[in-house]
């Protein structure tokens, strides 16, 4: 069947779903982070978006649709802009900006803090509680409702914990607990 006549959908298959909030939850997020969604969506609106307008614009006057490849691709990469747009402006909508830095000196976890714990082996790691749209798990952060998170919430410096994880339960010792300077 020709492309022109199938129903392109709003949502392709292999964009990577934001992660949901917790029923009844917030979106709690740092002064930092909400900055860089803030940016990152007036980006979008004032930049990129008009930028790819003018080019589908431009493809459209260059005759057939079907088979204008920089008409379709424009199209997509505006469906993708305009979906984008869209989550962060809902997500900006509803966030609760905390900044850990109140707590700076506290020894007990809050939201924005670097824990430093040990496991049962010794093996020592630490991680930082943010937001869930500003969590980077390759930077050592861990969003406020992941499991470790959970378990580290309102503990203190020397407490154990116990963490719950498919291969079992494990105890986990807070080394120390770190807050940012206050923003």
């Amino acid at each position: 069947m020709n492309k022109a006549f199938t129903k392109e959908s709003d949502q392709d298959d292999d964009d990577p779903l934001p992660a949901p909030l917790p029923a009844g939850g917030k979106n709690y997020i740092t002064p930092s982070g909400f900055a860089r969604l803030r940016a990152e969506l007036l980006a979008l609106m004032d930049d990129e978006r008009p930028k790819v307008v003018e080019a589908v614009h431009w493809a459209a006057r260059n005759g057939d649709r079907s088979e204008n490849g920089d008409y379709l691709y424009g199209k997509k990469r505006l469906r993708e802009i305009d979906r984008r747009i869209r989550f962060l402006t809902k997500r900006l909508e509803i966030a609760e900006v905390t900044d850990p830095g109140v707590h700076l000196g506290s020894d007990q976890v809050f939201f924005g803090a670097t824990v430093t714990y040990a496991d049962a082996a010794g093996a020592e790691r630490s991680v930082t509680i943010l937001g869930i749209d500003e969590a980077d798990s390759s930077a050592g952060q861990v969003s406020w409702i992941a499991p470790i998170a959970r378990a580290f919430l309102k503990a203190r410096e020397g407490d154990m914990v116990k963490l719950t994880t498919p291969s079992g339960v494990h105890e986990l010792e807070i080394l120390a607990v770190r807050y940012p300077a206050a923003s």
